[in-house]
């Protein structure tokens, strides 16, 4: 398999709109190279786009777990948990993302949304 041509076939799918495929052609090339962290990435965005949160989940936790210090994977991992309303779990990862980027609009939306839904809990 020339994993590289089907990562690029995976992107095509995932630009066009169509996550579910993307991640058909992304899961054996992360079988292959389970280090390649772009890979993982872009499997994980394609899970989360086609609502399948908990995939989206493992695949972000691994991500972190590898390099704690991806902001993006912390937003991503943050959004992926309030979609799926575990809220506390959410806030953790979206400060870190936040606090490591603290230029960026979306981090700080999603932040101050999560924030909100955890103190109008209590």
């Amino acid at each position: 398999m020339d994993l590289l041509a089907e990562y690029r076939r995976a992107t095509m799918f995932f630009e066009a709109g169509d996550p579910t495929g993307a991640a058909r052609l992304l899961e054996p090339i992360v079988e292959a190279e389970p280090g390649n962290a772009s890979v993982r990435q872009l499997l994980a965005r394609a899970y989360f786009q086609s609502a399948q949160l908990k995939r989206a989940e493992e695949q972000l936790r691994e991500l972190v777990d590898r390099d704690p210090s991806d902001h993006y994977a912390h937003h991503v991992l943050g959004r992926t948990l309030e979609r799926l309303n575990r809220h506390v779990d959410a806030l953790r990862h979206l400060r870190i993302a936040a606090a490591m980027h603290s230029g960026n609009d979306d981090y700080r939306t999603a932040l101050d949304r999560v924030q909100s839904r955890v103190a109008g809990g209590r």
